[in-house]
Formats: C-alpha cells, sequence, structure tokens
C-alpha cells in the first residue's frame, strides 16, 4: 500500500468529524451576503455586531452555514483569497436551476451544469473568489459512461 492508505495502528484512534463549519473573509460584506443570497438562495441566519456594525453574517442553506466576515485590512487590502481550495456543496434540488438563478442574478459560472463521476455539478467563484461546486446525484437516465 502507498503513503495514501490507511495509517498503521487503532483504526478506533482515527478522527471521526460530526461537522465542518466554514468561515470566508469578505472583502465587501454586503456584496457577499447579497451573492450567497440572492445568488444561491442561502438565507440570513444571524448577523454579529460590533457597536452597531456587522461585521459577520451566518448563512444557512438547509443543514449548510458558511459564516462571512468583515475583512478588517490587517492583512493588507489586496490580500489573495480563495486561493488553493474549493468548497463543494451537494443538494437534491435540480442543479441547472440553480445554476439558473445564479446567471439570471447576472454572476458567472465558471463551468456550466454537467455530468461526471456520477454527479451533476457546476462550478463558481463568490466575490472574493472562493471557489464552490454546488452538485447532486447524476440522473443515471442521462449519466454517460467515462
Amino acid at each position: 500500500m502507498n503513503d495514501l492508505g490507511t495509517p498503521p495502528g487503532d483504526s478506533a484512534a482515527a478522527f471521526l468529524a460530526t461537522g465542518l463549519s466554514v468561515s470566508f473573509t469578505a472583502s465587501d460584506l454586503d456584496a457577499s451576503v447579497a451573492w450567497y443570497r440572492d445568488g444561491i438562495g442561502f438565507q440570513v441566519a444571524q448577523v454579529f455586531e460590533r457597536e452597531g456594525t456587522p461585521f459577520a453574517v451566518r448563512m444557512a442553506a438547509g443543514s449548510v452555514e458558511i459564516l462571512l466576515t468583515r475583512d478588517n485590512g490587517a492583512k493588507g487590502a489586496t490580500r489573495a483569497k480563495g486561493e488553493g481550495f474549493s468548497i463543494r456543496l451537494t443538494t437534491t434540488q435540480s442543479v441547472d436551476a440553480v445554476a439558473g438563478r445564479v446567471k439570471q442574478q447576472g454572476w458567472a459560472l465558471d463551468s456550466e451544469p454537467a455530468d461526471q463521476w456520477g454527479a451533476r455539478f457546476f462550478r463558481l467563484r463568490d466575490p472574493d473568489g472562493f471557489r464552490l461546486t454546488i452538485s447532486s446525484e447524476a440522473d443515471p437516465d442521462t449519466q454517460r459512461s467515462r
């Protein structure tokens, strides 16, 4: 077995996660909230304020939550965001309908909905460049062999 296989030792010692929280730093918090809310369909679950000014917004879509935080500029206003990783969101809804909603709001997709690897998915980036993949199980009647 190569180095990517199961580590040696007691399998009871393996880490078992029960959830994943994601936090994105937004250059423009209002624009990011609008993008997730109006484009994809997330709902505002909670607004966090300091001295009456929002500094973070918890967005929810079903059991998935994303925390958007206002960039305070401490690491430089032009620092790169969203590089080196992608978040995959799965849904039982029509991926094509979600992609259509995003485009209807005037936002671009990185890739159009397509069937591959047993899933139907498309890719897009939020206003700060964070990459998302939205997917569902592919329709077995339309899935092509690859």
